[in-house]
Parts: structure tokens; sequence; C-alpha cells
């Protein structure tokens, strides 16, 4: 029943599409421009890179909401299980963002709600992730092989963690975490598997934040 609690809580959360509002406050619907995706990338190539700026920070710290909501419901009642909970709150939200029902669940990818994740949960792992996101992104400008990597970092540090005592979660429920951080993976690459398909074929569109760069 907490799981399912947690999960409401994210996908509350999740329902603030930042891109999306501020495409409105703006005058447009983003979803109908670019990619079409009311994400941070699609924002900074439509809007510019004060609107890709606070969707990217609108959408982490939503994650990071629920986390927090959800840690003060259940941080003293089940500290053994805060941290896992903490995961499906998460969860949670990317699915409220990138399957928002009040926009016909059509949202995000859910990667700049998946950088909140990774800093609610362990601080190492977040910096690791960003770390591989930056280096890839600079050598090669694609946000979506940078964001793929996020979680490839995402699931193998949480089973490396885990494996090694470094997570604050009773032993038992490791297997669970294990699985659910998977399912997080399979959907981003579900959610990127047209930009997987252009990575392959040589096509896929680079981006610069330099405006003197043209995008590939």
């Amino acid at each position: 029943m907490e799981r399912l609690i947690c999960l409401a809580i994210g996908y509350v959360c999740g329902l603030f599409q930042t891109s999306y509002i501020y495409g409105r406050l703006h005058g447009i619907d983003i979803r109908n421009y670019g990619s079409g995706n009311a994400g941070t990338t699609n924002a900074l190539r439509t809007l510019g890179k004060k609107a890709g700026a606070l969707t990217l920070l609108g959408d982490a710290l939503k994650c990071v909401v629920a986390v927090l909501i959800v840690r003060a419901i259940y941080g003293q009642s089940r500290p053994e299980e805060v941290l896992l909970l903490g995961l499906y709150a998460s969860a949670g939200t990317i699915l409220g963002h990138n399957f928002p029902f009040y926009l016909g669940f059509k949202g995000g990818k859910g990667i700049a709600a998946t950088a909140g994740l990774l800093f609610s949960f362990d601080w190492r792992l977040a910096l690791a992730a960003v770390a591989v996101f930056l280096v890839f992104f600079f050598l090669t400008h694609y946000v979506s092989l940078g964001s793929i990597l996020i979680y490839v970092v995402f699931v193998g540090g949480i089973i490396l963690m885990g494996q090694m005592g470094f997570l604050e979660v009773s032993p038992d429920l490791l297997p669970e975490m294990y699985i659910l951080a998977a399912a997080l993976m399979v959907m981003a690459v579900y959610r990127h598997r047209e930009n997987i398909k252009r990575l392959l074929q040589g096509c896929e569109r680079k981006t610069y934040l330099s405006s003197k760069r043209k995008e590939g």
C-alpha cells in the first residue's frame, strides 16, 4: 500500500510540466514545436537557454519534492524502507512527467526528473551520472546518448552500492530496488527509441550550447 501511495505522490508532482507551462506563458504549446517533446532539450532548442535551464531545474525539483514528502511521511515509521519508497516516489514523478493525463499522456522523456531522482537518492551516484553525461555530451553533442548513459550509471551504481552495503536499506529490499531501477531504465530507453534509431543511422540531431555552432 505504501508503494502505491508513494507512486501517487510522485505522479501528482510529475504533473507540473515546466516546459509546457513556460511555453503557455509565452503563447505557445511547446509540444507543437521542434521534437514535440515537453522536456528540457526541446525547451532549449525552441525557447532558448533560459527556458532550457528553468525546465531542467523545475523538472528536477519536482522529483526532489516528491521524495521529501515521502521522507516526511515515512522517515520515522519505516526508516529501513524510506530509500526504496523514495525511489517509488521518483518513479511516480517520472511517470507523471512522461504521461500527464491532462495533456493526453503526452509529456517528456523523464531525464531532468531523473536528475532529481539521482540527487535525492545519493549525491555520489548523481555526480558520477552527471560527469558521464557531460563527457559524452561535449564529445558528441548528442543529448540522447548522454541521457541513456545516465541510466546505465544509475542502474549499475545502485547494484554496485547495494552489493557493497553502501545503501541504507534493508538487504531483503535490494532486489526490489534493482528491479525498479531497471524498469525505469527500460522506460527511458523506450522513450528514446526514435533517438536510438537515429543514432544508429548517424542522423541524430546534435545540440550545441553556443549559438555560434550549428546543430547537426
